[in-house]
């Protein structure tokens, strides 16, 4: 302890005299500073705008669950021309009924490593309560759906074993929903027209910050603006599209009758459900799994490939590493700008040491050591790196904010990026510094006072 006072006593001087020689020349001080200023500025803007990747992409994941696949139907035309298949009456059609609720129920029962399914069937309607019409998205889903999507209620329930294989009339509500129909009052038991029928709410589900680009690269949503029913009440009470099938297969059926052997008719497949939603057990197990998702889905579609099957947080993993890349490139960019400004600061502070060697050597003729001038200017440079790096530090806080409002790219200032700017900073100046320092203690006394 005794020694740390010594030291502080004993140099003490030497930084005030440091820091009088940077007020006295504020303008070549500053514009000393300017580069580590950038740099620094430029690091911390840079790093906020990987972070802000980074959390975006852990706000898509949680919306899209983890170790989820999802099963989405693509439009395919089916024509007889398609399958390569002829027999005694001609071109053999094969048919795929879609997606189906049924493929969701093989799904979970033929894979082990599946641990929860939920069909989705979504369509567009108008809720309807004492004489108030209000657009929905009207969407039935099973009640482990809330679980697989991390979807959280913060009052009621969600659907009962009862309520999903009955096809009971029960919803849950998002929170527009809420805020429109029941503003002043709580919802629970309340009823809700959808079409012809009467819902009764059981659940409310929680507002939920909603990254848009997750809904434009993943195919999700928002909850808000939504009501969930139970999938069989969707297909009982609402629409349920596979009832068409029978025309379809009646028309495959028929084949080239009605005198269009030499032409082959189209058929469209028809899907029952919008998506399908596959939880998986362990991560590792996600691409074999979907692989095994494709096979069923093909050999149950007769070989037709009118589905496509995608692994969101794979996609989105990959998207991070590429974001890290590109985050450290720009980063190794950005750290340039704290070399060519510790560069400036030596070159400044080397003309220095030859614009004051008849104060270096006044100071030496009365006393001051070598440590004394080592001291002293290596004070100055890091003085002048500290508060260049102290003002970029501010400069890249508003230039995180401005590239977030003005182009719309989230960005994250964290702890870590403003501490690790300022010890480069603190670093940068006395490395830098240190080769003026040496030389400016190196003077020759007798030499310096010639001058």
């Amino acid at each position: 302890m005794k020694h740390i006072i010594y030291l502080f006593t004993r140099y003490f001087h030497d930084v005030i005299i440091a820091l009088e020689a940077i007020l006295a020349n504020k303008m070549k001080s500053m514009l000393t500073a300017l580069g580590i200023m950038f740099g620094v500025a430029a690091v911390i803007s840079m790093l906020a705008i990987g972070k802000g990747a980074q959390q975006e992409v852990l706000e898509q994941i949680k919306l899209v669950g983890v170790n989820n696949i999802i099963v989405s139907p693509t439009e395919t035309s089916l024509s007889s021309a398609e399958s390569g298949t002829t027999g005694s009456g001609g071109n053999v059609r094969r048919y795929s009924p879609g997606l189906t609720l049924q493929d969701a129920e093989a799904i979970e029962s033929a894979i082990p490593t599946v641990s929860k399914v939920s069909p989705v069937i979504s369509l567009n309607y108008h809720a309807v309560l004492e004489g108030r019409s209000y657009p929905v998205a009207l969407e039935g889903v099973s009640a482990t759906y809330f679980e697989l999507l991390n979807v959280n209620l913060v009052n009621g329930s969600v659907f009962s074993e009862q309520q999903s294989e009955g096809g009971l009339p029960v919803c849950v509500i998002g929170d527009n929903i809420k805020n429109r129909f029941f503003s002043t009052e709580d919802p629970i038991g309340k009823h809700i027209k959808c079409g012809d029928t009467w819902l009764e709410v059981i659940g409310l589900i929680e507002r939920r910050d909603f990254t848009a680009s997750a809904s434009d690269e993943m195919g999700i949503s928002s909850t808000d603006n939504k009501i969930f029913v139970p999938v069989k009440t969707m297909l009982l009470r609402f629409n349920d599209r596979a009832r068409i099938n029978p025309e379809v297969l009646e028309s495959v059926a028929r084949g080239g009758d009605g005198g269009n052997n030499s032409e082959a008719s189209v058929v469209t497949a028809t899907h029952q459900l919008d998506k399908i939603i596959v939880q998986v057990e362990a991560t590792e197990h996600l691409s074999a799994t979907a692989d095994i998702v494709k096979r069923m889905l093909l050999r149950r579609h007769s070989d037709i490939y009118d589905f496509e099957v995608t692994v969101p947080e794979l996609l989105l993993k990959q998207q991070q590493k590429t974001n890290d890349i590109f985050n450290i490139v720009l980063g190794a960019i950005a750290s340039i700008s704290l070399v060519v400004g510790g560069i400036g600061i030596m070159n400044i502070m080397l003309a220095s040491v030859w614009e004051r060697i008849r104060e270096i050597g006044t100071r030496q003729a009365i006393g001051a050591s070598r440590k004394d001038i080592i001291v002293q200017f290596l004070a100055e440079s890091t003085l002048i790196s500290v508060s260049g790096g102290m003002i970029g530090i501010i400069l890249g806080v508003i230039m995180a904010r401005l590239i977030n409002v003005m182009a719309d790219i989230q960005t994250v200032v964290s702890l870590f990026s403003v501490l690790v700017a300022f010890g480069v900073s603190a670093t940068v100046g006395i490395v830098f510094g240190y080769i003026p320092a040496k030389r400016a203690a190196n003077q020759d006394p007798v030499e310096s006072l010639r001058h």
